[in-house]
């Protein structure tokens, strides 16, 4: 039976679990919570697993780790972690695991390009990385829906809307909700989209890459060459664990 590798990424809000075999992902499942048996139950369901690399941007059971230690060849990652690519970044301890999974992740999809990553989540990350392997930095937003959460508990009266792909993107609204969802959704696009220009004047020959829980909404509006992908993380998590493998 061939080897299986577990990739686990514990988001903001969302824990993914996705196993690959050789190089195809052969399973990828989420969850609002994680706990010891959800990890257990993976491996009776996989019982091929040998390796496994673990990202997490919120607290979990510290007995997950001494599980994937004894059953399995494991990577948990932190900034001190080698990668496939060169961080120059003056803060790595505080640099988003998601992020430097991210940039991994779409070096595979563009080997040797400048990249920029867009992460559209809970929060919207920039990343750039070069063609040379350099992770030089990058840029932090709120995401859509930190952005309704905000105008509802920062103001007096506005409504608390949830974030929704059915929402009217209309410029000029007609009522409060629909004020609130111009405002929202146009002003975050205006943001993406010109942020991406600026990265397009900096950088000849820049490819960009778009994921997250909301990429598909960039997908559908902005029209700038974008490559769009919703498991960016998870597949740069397994290019570190090769990484790690393989040196």
């Amino acid at each position: 039976m061939p080897c299986m590798k577990l990739v686990i990424d514990l988001g903001n809000t969302k824990a993914k679990f996705a196993l690959f075999k050789e190089e195809s992902l052969s399973a990828i499942q989420s969850t609002d919570r994680i706990d010891i048996d959800t990890i257990k139950n993976l491996f009776i369901e996989y019982p091929s697993i040998q390796s496994t690399i673990l990202s997490s941007v919120a607290p979990y059971p510290p007995e997950i780790d001494e599980y994937l230690d004894l059953n399995s060849h494991f990577i948990k990652l932190t900034h001190q972690t080698p990668l496939p690519f060169n961080l120059e970044y003056s803060t790595p301890q505080t640099l988003g695991k998601d992020r430097i999974a991210a940039v991994a992740g779409a070096l595979s999809i563009y080997p040797g390009k400048t990249i920029l990553i867009i992460d559209a989540g809970t929060s919207i990350t920039y990343d750039l990385v070069t063609s040379n392997l350099l992770y030089i930095g990058g840029g932090i937003s709120p995401g859509i829906q930190m952005r309704y959460k905000a105008l509802h508990t920062f103001t007096g009266g506005l409504p608390f809307i949830e974030n929704t792909d059915d929402q009217s993107t209309e410029l000029i609204g007609n009522s409060t909700i629909a004020c609130i969802n111009s405002g929202v959704k146009n002003g975050v696009l205006a943001e993406v989209s010109g942020i991406i220009g600026q990265y397009h004047a900096l950088f000849k020959g820049l490819k960009v890459v778009i994921s997250g829980g909301d990429y598909k909404y960039f997908e559908k509006y902005i029209k700038n060459d974008i490559f769009a992908t919703p498991n960016i993380v998870v597949q740069g998590l397994k290019k570190i664990l090769d990484f790690n493998e393989n040196s």
